[in-house]
């Protein structure tokens, strides 16, 4: 359907993004290059438009609401899209070289992708990549139809029907706001306390929630969702806002941990640790830059790679 008039600009929804992430409207303005009354203004013209109130703001500062975490979730993904249509274009511009067809669960998209494509593109300067981003069930399911040459997911074993590579590792952390009490506590958190609270959690089908079920389920536990959102940046935001604990990557949270506007909270005797793996059809062998492309994301000389 028609976009309505007005509508919102990426610009103002890429600052309430980051006003998400960074936990102030000043600081926010700083990370955009813009001053904080010029960011405020924006934001203001940005619930004017959307007709929903996006922060709550007091004399210590502002957060996003309930209605501007969902908001911002929603406006990652549009500027994620934007950034592959970005992508996208980019590579249509290109008139010459091979061709990559790659798709990323969220968490390799976002903290891993962008060195991996930097090294491919000063080794294979010619090369036209074309990425789609999801969670782990829909990576799994554009590599089954052919749609991707390779893809990359994370979750506690390959799938069984293709064939894969594991190239890393990563560990799931719980995490809370600075002024949670989960924040001063000293005491390792059980599985039946992490149980038993809601939690800000990635949608069912992602390899962050398909590894934290499997560890509860151990326990014979499972969890339960305050929230479910699709992107890491919103979980962080609402985590950050004091909407809840969540359980995020610990690639995704080690700014905000170093920071400290997230505090790590210890689990005892849950296996939250997970495989990185590229994964590819069977049956077929892998494209020659696809295999370079391993390589490079396993950190091996391209020669490595596999056939």
């Amino acid at each position: 359907m028609p976009l309505p008039d007005p509508s919102p600009d990426l610009a103002s929804l890429d600052l309430l993004v980051s006003v998400g992430e960074l936990g102030s409207i000043s600081k926010a303005a700083r990370a955009h290059g813009i001053t904080q009354p010029a960011a405020s203004m924006r934001l203001r013209s940005l619930e004017r438009v959307l007709q929903v109130p996006l922060l709550e703001r007091a004399t210590t500062g502002a957060r996003l609401t309930s209605a501007g975490v969902a908001t911002a979730e929603w406006a990652s993904a549009v500027l994620h899209g934007m950034r592959a249509l970005l992508a996208g274009t980019a590579a249509l511009r290109a008139d010459h070289g091979s061709q990559l067809r790659l798709a990323a669960s969220m968490t390799v998209a976002e903290y891993l992708l962008p060195r991996w494509l930097e090294q491919l593109a000063v080794a294979e300067p010619r090369v036209k990549v074309s990425l789609s981003m999801g969670n782990t069930g829909q990576v799994v399911a554009e590599v089954e139809r052919g749609a991707v040459d390779l893809g990359f997911v994370e979750g506690p074993r390959p799938p069984g029907h293709l064939r894969s590579r594991e190239i890393g590792r990563d560990e799931l952390a719980v995490v809370v706001g600075a002024g949670h009490p989960w924040a001063r506590r000293h005491k390792p958190l059980t599985a039946t306390e992490l149980a038993a609270t809601p939690l800000v959690l990635r949608e069912p089908g992602s390899g962050t929630r398909e590894v934290l079920a499997e560890a509860l389920a151990g326990e014979g536990l499972s969890p339960i969702a305050a929230m479910e959102l699709a992107s890491t940046t919103a979980i962080k935001a609402a985590a950050v806002s004091g909407r809840g604990p969540a359980v995020v990557s610990g690639l995704a949270v080690a700014g905000e941990l170093a920071t400290g506007r997230l505090v790590a909270v210890p689990c005892a005797g849950l296996g939250l640790g997970r495989a990185i793996r590229a994964v590819w059809a069977p049956g077929r062998p892998l494209p020659q830059v696809a295999s370079r492309f391993v390589a490079i994301a396993a950190g091996k000389h391209p020669e490595g790679a596999p056939g």
